[in-house]
């Protein structure tokens, strides 16, 4: 089957290094060859090496951006200095608004901007780019565009700098997780990689503006799921995160984000407080998410021009601060003096009201379309609720309280986002880097814990873009009714390309072809043969009847998932999922197409498959196996209902493959001659259901006090 997967004639007599060809995409062919035909260890070494220094240089030209426009708008516009946390050198910020009424002004003025740059350019930088990162690696991770990446960093220095609510980690895990979407593309990495990349980028830019390293490494591995964790993205991230640290700090200094007078001694009867923390935590967490959401959700509901729709949360935001400025931008600095015992003098229901506030003010400014992060201010919030914890306990004398309130502060910033983020363990390092309290980790496992289940009852997530667990990733539902896969290669289902275009064909003429052909798209080369994206039909349709001599680059996708000619089946799955389930390009080690995966050449290619096989039979304990087998046309099964079927005992059907749609098994699921079963059975009846399936046996008889499992 290998030897139908060779570039078409045509693109053979281009092979030679054609004059003009850019220089760097020869590079880019040869680098990635190279990278690809890499171990895994050298290979994450380099690529999360190099993710490491844009991550570190990302979160030092966002930072030197906020720290800019917060001095720009707030400092010489507003009148107002805000305070700044130890590790940004502790201002004490200003005492009251030299001219309050320019404040909800200049939030305004930032929403404006903010909408204005966002969507014009690109509509997926509103709101938090980590959820959008997050987003694409499960469905593209070759998709950020790098565009993307240069209005996050502008608009939201903008938005939080003029002082909107909102984070700094969002935009800095936008720049490397693009960076990560990047490289996917030019050096074109498997499926599998892609993920990774974007993961560590993630997790990097994240760990380097929050001078929190180790909590960044896990972080790239915990966020991306809400019950699983992405142990492939543990390693190269540990490396992308210590250089991202390194070269950050080389800049700022390498020292905790906040300072906390003295140490931390523990007390057992503190277990008691930071329970209750863990349970408000929960509570509050749930409140900060619906809240956003459900401006998120209003918003896009407002009739006018979406451009407008971040001044108009501006307006709330600013005015609510004209009350409370600890609503106003990071909030790092307020989070500093709550440490320092500096809000003493603030009244209870103040900072009782305060997380309420924040929550308020972070779900106008970057939930109505605005750009930031939620994890800052979602640590935050966080605080907020520790201290009022502390403040309603300490003049009770309530044993263990104690007079400093950095414990309770700490504990809350863990609790109320490790609840609501769904990334408990990498949440509570980072806080616990960013204070430099080691010591409390202990105890506020508590407070995590609660929080966490709480959250987890109501299966919720600051990041909608999680999925559950790995199995519930598009292509892991997909694998578990189908095992043969791992059996398969690219190479033995894919078929040759029919088509291909090159780079400087002309609308009209490429869609004369697809025409002639009935396809719905095509891989694109460039002179020298080399893969550069795809083109599907209704986009060239649209631009080919506007201007049907302009050149064919102008509707190229460089983002299509593509997939290795020497991969197995279970990589070019994923490459379908990834690429909508349609077809994906099959590509050599130098970037040449040699093929096309189609989800009728995964089907065909699977069906002979099992048909080689004859039923597929593997163990999965000394007493159970799982059985894959079709359904004859003379199976006594075959137009029946599984729980009428007559299965042997206590045996469990776990999926049925119906005309390539894989079903997950119900009592009511019916069977059809042709389908693909998937069961788990006892060891000693295995070849009791197999004869049943195919048709060589008859229904067996249950014995009393047995029962279908289904």
């Amino acid at each position: 089957m290998a030897s139908r997967l060779e570039p078409l004639p045509a693109e053979r007599k281009r092979s030679g290094l054609a004059a003009g060809r850019p220089a760097w995409r020869s590079l880019s062919s040869a680098v990635a060859g190279k990278v690809n035909s890499m171990a895994y260890l050298p290979k994450w070494l380099l690529l999360a090496s190099v993710l490491g220094v844009i991550a570190g240089f990302g979160a030092v030209v966002f930072y030197e951006c906020l720290r800019q426009a917060t001095h720009l708008f707030l400092g010489i516009l507003g009148g107002y200095n805000v305070p700044t946390p130890a590790g940004q050198g502790g201002a004490l910020g200003s005492a009251h608004y030299a001219r309050a009424w320019a404040i909800p002004l200049i939030v305004v003025l930032g929403g404006l901007i903010a909408g204005f740059l966002v969507f014009t350019w690109a509509p997926e930088a509103e709101g938090h780019g980590t959820d959008a990162a997050i987003d694409a690696v499960h469905h593209n991770p070759r998709g950020i565009r790098v565009r993307a990446v240069f209005v996050k960093i502008i608009a939201s220095a903008v938005t939080i700098g003029s002082g909107g609510s909102g984070g700094r980690e969002g935009p800095t895990a936008q720049i490397s997780a693009g960076f990560g979407s990047l490289m996917a593309r030019v050096l074109d990495l498997s499926p599998e990689d892609g993920r990774i990349a974007v993961s560590v980028g993630i997790g990097s830019g994240i760990g380097a503006i929050f001078s929190a390293p180790l909590g960044g490494a896990v972080l790239a591995a915990d966020i991306v799921y809400r019950d699983d964790f992405e142990f492939q993205a543990l390693l190269p991230g540990t490396f992308a995160s210590i250089i991202a640290y390194a070269i950050f700090g080389a800049f700022f200094g390498y020292h905790p984000l906040f300072a906390i007078p003295g140490g931390y001694h523990m007390q057992a009867i503190q277990l008691a407080w930071f329970a209750l923390i863990g349970l408000l935590a929960g509570g509050i967490g749930l409140l900060y998410s619906k809240s956003f959401y459900g401006v998120v959700s209003l918003a896009h509901r407002l009739p006018f021009s979406k451009k407008l729709r971040p001044a108009t949360g501006a307006i709330f935001t600013g005015l609510l601060a004209l009350w409370l400025p600890e609503v106003l931008g990071t909030g790092y600095g307020w989070v500093q003096k709550g440490l320092s015992a500096e809000l003493l003098h603030v009244p209870l229901y103040v900072i009782i009201v305060l997380p309420f506030a924040r929550i308020a003010a972070t779900a106008f400014s970057i939930g109505s379309g605005g750009s930031g992060g939620v994890f800052g201010p979602g640590m935050v919030i966080g605080s907020f609720t520790g201290l009022a914890v502390w403040r309603v306990l300490e003049p009770l004398g309530a044993p263990g309280v104690g007079h400093d309130p950095a414990p309770f502060i700490v504990v809350g910033m863990m609790a109320v986002f490790g609840g609501i983020s769904r990334a408990p363990i990498a949440v509570m390092l980072m806080v616990a880097e960013m204070t430099g309290s080691i010591g409390v980790l202990g105890p506020a496992m508590v407070a995590v814990a609660i929080a966490w289940f709480i959250v987890g009852r109501s299966d919720d997530s600051i990041y909608r873009s999680q999925l559950p667990t790995r199995a519930e990733s598009p292509a892991g539902r997909l694998r578990v009714g189908l095992p043969l896969l791992a059996t398969l290669r690219v190479a033995d289902v894919a078929g040759p390309p029919k088509l291909v275009f090159q780079e400087d064909m002309t609308l009209g003429r490429a869609l004369g072809s697809l025409d002639g052909s009935n396809l719905p798209g095509a891989p694109v080369v460039d002179e020298r043969g080399s893969y550069v994206g795809t083109v599907d039909r209704s986009r060239l349709e649209a631009a080919a009847s506007a201007r049907p001599d302009h050149k064919l680059n102008v509707v190229i996708d460089p983002t299509t998932a593509t997939v290795s000619v020497t991969a197995d089946m279970e990589v070019g799955l994923e490459a379908l999922v990834q690429a909508g389930g349609g077809w994906v390009p099959v590509t050599s080690g130098d970037r040449r197409v040699v093929g096309i995966l189609s989800a009728s050449d995964l089907i065909g290619g699977y069906h002979r498959a099992l048909d080689a096989y004859s039923g597929y039979v593997y163990n999965v304990t000394p007493h159970a196996v799982v059985v894959e087998e079709r359904v004859g046309r003379n199976s006594p099964v075959a137009g029946r209902k599984i729980r009428d079927a007559g299965l042997p005992p206590w045996c469990v059907v776990v999926t049925v493959q119906h005309k390539g749609t894989v079903i997950y098994a119900t009592g009511s699921t019916e069977v059809a001659a042709g389908d693909i079963v998937n069961a788990l059975v006892s060891a000693e009846r295995v070849e009791e259901l197999r004869l049943l399936l195919r048709g060589d046996a008859t229904p067996a008889s249950r014995p009393e006090g047995d029962q279908l499992m289904v």
